[in-house]
């Protein structure tokens, strides 16, 4: 709809050019007597043309890079659907066309339920990024311990991804931190964090999760990783809709561009702010977030 509203809007705009130009050049005759007048108004309806052409140039720019975006989701969300299918599909067929001996047979269930988790993943991601466009969907807002939540929600990424207790540090706050929230969602934008940590640190992540209380009696959450890093430039893009970072070393993650999105739009519909900071790439990312007090 709003994207419908948008091109009607640059429609009636390209319409309007047309009846100035019309207009200007009826001018020229009626006023070709009166010079100072005409120089007035050719300056005038002179502007408005450049001024009408370079709107309708930056929205027709913005619309090709947003197709662009979307074909590359699309592209990305296929093929995370697509892979773990074929894989279960393989398995399967493995283990109706012939018979596997109990270890070999255990090992392929795990393969699935893996395969499984991965396509569910995706799909709770993409309707998680759809519910969080819906402004006026009620949060289940609690009181919160922030502390228990990262540590809860840090046992679950290590269970999901295999990792040893020492792959992801957590150095909790002398003190109990809490804040008003809706606990299902503040763990779902904690978690994409420390996947997205995961993703893009190669084969040891080495993650750190620190909290503490700012000056202000916030809760500061810092999430740092000794992954690929980013660039200067992306750092506030990153957490736009379908946006990843054209690096050829990033592209190895698999991803759809709608994590750090969802994770943004959770903290802020809490009333918190989220940041991304870098020192260049190779030389790991920062992510700072900052949540109200209960």
């Amino acid at each position: 709809m709003r994207r419908r509203k948008t091109a009607i809007f640059f429609l009636i705009l390209g319409i309007c050019l047309i009846v100035i130009a019309a207009a200007l050049n009826v001018g020229w005759i009626l006023l070709n007597l009166r010079e100072v007048a005409l120089l007035v108004f050719g300056v005038i309806f002179f502007a408005l043309i450049i001024t009408g052409l370079t709107l309708n140039t930056i929205f027709l720019v913005r619309e090709i890079r947003r197709n662009e975006q979307h074909d590359a989701f699309l592209n990305a969300v296929t093929h995370e659907l697509k892979t773990p299918i074929a894989s279960i599909k393989l398995y399967l067929e493995t283990l109706k066309s012939r018979p596997v001996d109990e270890a070999k047979r255990n090992e392929f269930y795990d393969i699935m339920l893996s395969d499984s988790d991965r396509l569910l993943g995706t799909v709770e991601q993409v309707l998680q990024a759809s519910r969080t466009r819906e402004k006026q969907r009620q949060m289940n807002l609690a009181e919160i311990d922030l502390g228990e939540l990262l540590t809860d929600t840090i046992k679950m990424v290590q269970s999901r991804h295999n990792l040893n207790e020492a792959a992801i540090r957590y150095t909790a706050p002398t003190e109990t931190i809490k804040t008003m929230g809706d606990r299902g969602e503040l763990q779902t934008a904690f978690a994409n964090l420390l996947d997205n940590a995961i993703k893009y640190s190669g084969g040891e992540p080495k993650i750190s999760v620190r909290m503490s209380r700012s000056r202000s009696g916030k809760a500061d959450i810092l999430f740092r990783d000794n992954g690929v890093g980013l660039q200067r430039a992306d750092l506030k893009r990153i957490f736009k809709r379908f946006f990843r970072v054209p690096n050829a070393e990033l592209f190895a993650a698999k991803g759809n561009g709608l994590g750090l999105p969802i994770v943004r739009s959770i903290i802020e519909k809490h009333g918190g702010r989220i940041k991304a900071e870098s020192r260049g790439l190779g030389k790991g990312s920062t992510f700072i977030v900052q949540l109200p007090k209960a």
